[in-house]
């Protein structure tokens, strides 16, 4: 398994495939899953915002369309221009996607360059609408 700041590593490397013309603000993520296999996500942006996607919820539907659907732990970093210098906490919508497919002890990990902060999606989604909520 990956270490916390193994996977932060490899989110930075993802930032180098952003596509981000517009805000210069480039974002990587590193999605663990539960086998060990590691999927990399990065944002892609678009002229009509609203069509951008987020580096999270690109790795995680990369790992989707692969027929992974249980995870451990996904590695966030961005920054303007790719530097890596304070922490990128996933928007509303990554975190809705997260809370789609993992529980809520599923890792969040923030690196800033030198520290690393981890938080559970419970954490930063309380009282979440899900799959659950349906089935009540």
């Amino acid at each position: 398994m990956k270490s916390d700041r193994e996977l932060a590593d490899i989110a930075i490397e993802a930032i180098k495939n952003s596509y981000s013309p517009y805000s210069d603000f480039k974002v990587g993520a590193a999605l663990l899953c539960r086998d060990g296999t590691v999927f990399t996500g990065c944002n892609i942006e678009n002229a009509a915002f609203s069509s951008t996607v987020c580096a999270e919820r690109t790795a995680f539907f990369k790992a989707v369309s692969d027929g992974k659907r249980e995870f451990s732990a996904i590695a966030v970093v961005g920054g303007k221009n790719g530097t890596v210098d304070g922490f990128c906490p996933p928007c509303g919508v990554c975190r809705q996607v997260m809370n789609e497919f993992c529980g809520e002890d599923f890792k969040i990990i923030l690196f800033n360059g030198k520290d690393i902060k981890g938080f559970t999606i419970g954490d930063l989604l309380p009282e979440s609408f899900g799959a659950k909520k349906l089935c009540e």
